[in-house]
């Protein structure tokens, strides 16, 4: 084929100039209106040559087109995306801000239904090991906290302060096995010792005489001296006892969710 080409440019180019020729005079005689008999010849020659050429014209124009709109399809896509991805994360943002809100309200209002002068801190730290129920807050001996300071939120007893440093403090929460308050049963007056048990607490030493039932509060009684009379610690889930026991076994929760626990209060003057 390369030496066939070579034998022959001379008239493959002779004949290409030609056709070219031919094909630009075929072009320019579509515009008159009055031709001859070789001019028509001359068309209908080129005719199907000029037809393909066309046709690949509007080929290649119409990819040409599609391309760019699809590029810029993909463009507005990606600009759409980034649009939804920031009106999410904003909105993620402003939830987060709400629940905040709502959790530092019921501090606030807290707060203003106890005359004790109590500091807010932050949970930065858990530790929740099968041997420790502890936390650590953001505020310490700098602002005040000392060991032994009730912890609490809301809704009830958080804990005390075991270890306050300069700018924090380790918190043992209530349900820690060696957490134990003085404590009574609200409704009834039943006294007894609310003692972790890991997850949930027990109230030991409740005569057996007294008609605990479930769902009754569990309070702080004020003795001890560390925690404030009337704070909740939780509420009764069982009670247990036999004829020949002394006291009653009970049972309860707390009524503080601590798997949530973000913001608390801490009691600087434990004064009832």
């Amino acid at each position: 084929m390369r030496d066939f080409l070579k034998r022959h440019q001379i008239t493959l180019l002779i004949t290409l100039l030609i056709l070219v020729v031919v094909f630009i005079y075929s072009v320019n005689l579509r515009s008159k209106t009055k031709i001859t008999l070789f001019e028509r010849v001359v068309l209908a020659l080129t005719e199907p040559l000029q037809r393909g050429i066309d046709q690949a014209g509007t080929e290649i124009s119409a990819f040409w087109n599609n391309y760019i709109w699809l590029v810029d399809t993909r463009q507005q896509n990606v600009a759409v995306m980034q649009a939804n991805r920031d009106l999410r994360a904003g909105l993620v943002a402003v939830n987060e801000v709400k629940l905040e809100n709502k959790r530092l309200k019921k501090l606030l209002d807290f707060v203003e239904a106890d005359p004790r002068i109590v500091l807010p801190a932050l949970v930065v730290a858990e530790d929740a090991s099968s041997w420790s129920r502890t936390i650590v807050i953001d505020k310490g001996t700098d602002q005040g906290v000392h060991a032994g300071a009730p912890i609490v939120v809301a809704e009830g007893v958080v804990g005390r302060v075991i270890k306050a440093a300069d700018n924090s403090s380790r918190v043992l929460l209530v349900t820690d096995a060696s957490s134990s308050i003085a404590a009574l049963v609200q409704r009834t007056r039943t006294r007894g010792v609310a003692r972790g048990n890991g997850l949930n607490l027990t109230l030991e030493y409740a005569l057996r005489d007294d008609q605990v039932e479930k769902d009754d509060l569990i309070v702080t009684s004020g003795m001890g001296g560390v925690f404030p009379k009337g704070l909740i610690i939780g509420r009764v889930t069982a009670v247990q006892y036999n004829d020949y026991d002394l006291f009653q076994q009970i049972n309860f929760t707390p009524v503080v969710d601590f798997t949530r626990l973000e913001e608390v209060l801490v009691l600087m003057d434990t004064t009832p």
